[in-house]
């Protein structure tokens, strides 16, 4: 896979859940958002179960509150979207009285709106924590050991390798472009900064021809090799495996009970 790529998420730690497999967190984050999807949304008090399942593993792994609190704020457009969700939905309505304010809110949209907001920041969450706790190289080895399409994590390993490259070259055509005393300020700036992008993507697509043929000349076959295998034991998998059967047992009594 190349050598390794920090990313902004990712926090050193030497804790068990840093130890693990990368292919086992994965696994094991994968269950637990199932499980969670897969709740009836009228148990609420699973939710706040699931929300104590995350915080135990933030904990075990070091994870600072304020670190994973921050890193949530990238579902804020989910958040609006739930918000708008019960005064737009149809059927059953309640009247609601904020600050002197009368409104009539949909009952299946505050029930749709809780669901987006409960389902999604847990969903978020775990994968805050995964990303927090797995370098992105490690990540693409335990995608390759889950058996994921090759294919696909090639893309992504060069979406990872690259993604700097082309935000370095479209930095170099800004400060072209402002070198020259070009400031976009309008609608009549559209059309430079359209060429902008037409000519990022040219420059993109040459680059990787260069790049592809670069690997071909020196064997490459449609696979990368990879360099070193990481075996995980029962006891590894077993450990990872306590979150979503945990979740899993929440999940079905919540259809139960």
């Amino acid at each position: 896979m190349g050598a390794g790529h920090a990313h902004k998420l990712y926090r050193h730690g030497h804790s068990p859940i840093h130890a693990l497999p990368p292919h086992c967190k994965l696994a094991a984050a994968f269950a637990f958002v199932v499980a969670v999807v897969s709740t009836p949304r009228e148990a609420v008090w699973a939710f706040g179960l699931y929300a104590v399942l995350i915080a135990a593993v933030a904990a075990a792994a070091r994870i600072p509150a304020g670190f994973l609190l921050r890193r949530l704020l990238i579902e804020v457009p989910f958040v609006a979207f739930a918000v708008l969700m019960p005064f737009v939905a149809q059927g059953e309505r309640v009247s609601v009285s904020v600050g002197g304010l009368g409104m009539s809110l949909s009952v299946s949209g505050l029930w749709g709106a809780w669901n987006v907001l409960a389902k999604g920041t847990l969903g978020v969450a775990a994968s805050v924590l995964l990303a927090s706790t797995t370098e992105l190289r490690a990540l693409l080895l335990g995608l390759q050991r889950l058996k994921l399409p090759p294919l696909l994590v090639q893309i992504a390993s060069f979406m990872i390798r690259y993604g700097d490259v082309i935000i370095d070259e479209l930095r170099r055509m800004s400060i072209a472009r402002r070198s020259r005393g070009f400031e976009a300020s309008g609608i009549r700036h559209w059309g430079v900064l359209a060429k902008t992008a037409g000519a990022l993507f040219i420059r993109s697509y040459e680059r990787g021809e260069r790049v592809h043929l670069a690997m071909v000349s020196r064997g490459y076959a449609g696979s990368m090799p990879v360099i070193d295998e990481v075996v995980a034991t029962r006891a590894q998998w077993a450990y990872a495996a306590v979150l979503p059967a945990t979740a899993l047992a929440v999940c079905l009594m919540g259809w139960t009970l």
